[in-house]
């Protein structure tokens, strides 16, 4: 398999830490991919011009991350990141993925116009998305995850990483002590631990 890489994106090691968790890592060739110039190499795997962008083995093209994720869940023979479909365990997943990949939606967001002028319409932005992302750490407070069992709680995981890589100057963990807690502990573990975001 190969995937379209970016080392920063939080959506890139959403998919490398499902491998991972997996056991598929050793599987996936990684190109690193700039989508910001739309290279046609990934235009011709995804005409988005995203990353991640996966290529299976037999040439389909898939993407973006949880449709990869998913994909990935169907290979090896490793417990299931994506519980048994309409079961109350697979909503719970699906609902926790869909909060993370929203904080992830909001504050890439915000980082893409940090280097545009801060008038008063982006500066009007910026507060709706850091006002998303802050409620939804408030619910994710509130039930917090409780391993690294599914996809969803390896989307909040990237999700708070991204927070710590890209807005360490606005701190999450003081207001969220039950989730800085659970970070602490998967932080440790290969799929969180082999895949911190660098550049």
């Amino acid at each position: 398999m190969k995937l379209h890489y970016s080392a920063a994106s939080p959506y890139v090691r959403k998919v490398m830490a499902c491998a991972i968790a997996r056991g598929l890592d050793g599987r996936i060739e990684k190109v690193g991919t700039n989508p910001h110039v739309s290279p046609p190499e990934l235009l011709a795997d995804n005409p988005l011009s995203k990353v991640p962008a996966l290529v299976a083995d037999d040439g389909t093209a898939i993407y973006d991350s949880p449709v990869i994720c998913e994909y990935l869940d169907t290979l090896g023979d490793a417990p299931a990141l994506f519980p048994a479909t309409g079961t109350p365990a697979r909503l719970t997943a699906q609902i926790m993925h869909a909060t993370a990949d929203g904080i992830l939606d909001a504050a890439v967001a915000r980082r893409l116009s940090m280097p545009h002028p801060q008038d008063d319409g982006r500066k009007a932005f910026d507060a709706r998305q850091k006002a998303a992302v802050d409620r939804a750490l408030d619910v994710l407070e509130k039930n917090p995850p409780k391993a690294l069992s599914h996809v969803g709680e390896i989307a909040v995981a990237c999700a708070l990483g991204y927070l710590d890589f890209r807005f360490a100057h606005e701190p999450w963990r003081e207001a969220h002590p039950k989730l800085a807690a659970w970070f602490v502990q998967v932080s440790k573990l290969p799929p969180v631990a082999n895949t911190v975001p660098v550049g």
